[in-house]
């Protein structure tokens, strides 16, 4: 057990509006919404949690689609508070709320490599940790050598990858605990090769997905051996829009939001592509993207 300091450090909100933190723009209220000071700051708030209280972790808001109803519990948000970096010649140390690209881009320039696939990740590193996030043949876990958890007692805890179930996109950690941060070992690299290589990435990712528009990410994870871009562009589903909320002309595995999109837009297109694709292929897509929340 970390000693504790005796108050809370962080910035607690009241029926904070989670449309101002997720990617797609879209999602109700959150009855509490807290940014912890540090990770000491993160166990003390969580041992005051009752132990029924519905918790939700947020970085970015990217993967993540939030009901117009919004989450009847406590979100905790981490990027930009849990964000620190430290580096031992090619140990890495980072928290959750650390972004992806940041992340990548700076151990880039350091001359460390493995990590350039995650420059295309948009979200945090406790996202990527949650769900093995991975691009570009690269996956997250493939890079870990210990995890930081915390659990509702404010428990904080040293975990080993052999702890966790790690598979395509999922991550199954011990029940009640959380990510607060991550050890990586990355092999040594060229400065100008791995940024190089960044540089090329996001280039590739900046033309292919539409980048510029809110939405989040990869909506389907791929079957397998196929991808569920190309079965929803081979049934010329791009286009296909439900209020607000399009399937993205610029890749089909994306939905897009017009700004006008309500969450219950962009679920029910996500259902509506489910059901097509079932029809046509035999092929249940199964979505990347996380739902909560309760429906307006």
């Amino acid at each position: 057990m970390v000693a504790l300091a005796n108050t809370l450090q962080g910035e607690l909100r009241i029926n904070e509006p989670l449309a101002k933190h997720t990617s797609w723009r879209v999602g109700g209220i959150a009855q509490q919404f807290y940014r912890p000071a540090s990770a000491e700051d993160l166990a003390l708030f969580l041992s005051q949690l009752p132990e029924s209280e519905p918790v939700l972790w947020l970085g970015l808001g990217s993967n993540l689609l939030v009901r117009d109803g919004g989450f009847a519990g406590t979100v905790i948000a981490t990027a930009g508070v849990l964000n620190s970096v430290e580096i031992t010649g090619n140990i890495v140390y980072a928290e959750v709320g650390v972004s992806c690209g940041k992340m990548a881009r700076k151990l880039a320039k350091l001359g460390l490599s493995g990590v350039s696939f995650l420059a295309g990740i948009p979200g945090t590193l406790g996202g990527a940790l949650a769900m093995n996030a991975g691009a570009h043949d690269g996956e997250t876990w493939q890079l870990v050598t210990s995890v930081t958890t915390v659990d509702r007692q404010g428990v904080l805890r040293q975990r080993l990858p052999a702890d966790f179930t790690v598979s395509y996109r999922h991550v199954e950690l011990p029940q009640g605990e959380w990510f607060v941060s991550a050890e990586l070992t990355l092999a040594a690299g060229d400065a100008q090769i791995e940024s190089a290589k960044i540089k090329a990435l996001l280039k590739h990712r900046n033309t292919t997905q539409p980048t510029n528009q809110p939405c989040a990410g990869s909506v389907f994870r791929n079957p397998q051996n196929d991808f569920s871009g190309r079965l929803i562009e081979e049934m010329g589903l791009k286009g296909l829009t439900i209020g607000g909320a399009s399937v993205s002309e610029k890749h089909a595995n994306f939905i897009i939001n017009d700004g006008t999109a309500t969450a219950a837009d962009i679920e029910n297109l996500i259902l509506l592509l489910q059901q097509k694709i079932e029809q046509q292929y035999g092929v249940r897509l199964q979505p990347e993207v996380h739902i909560v929340g309760e429906a307006a």
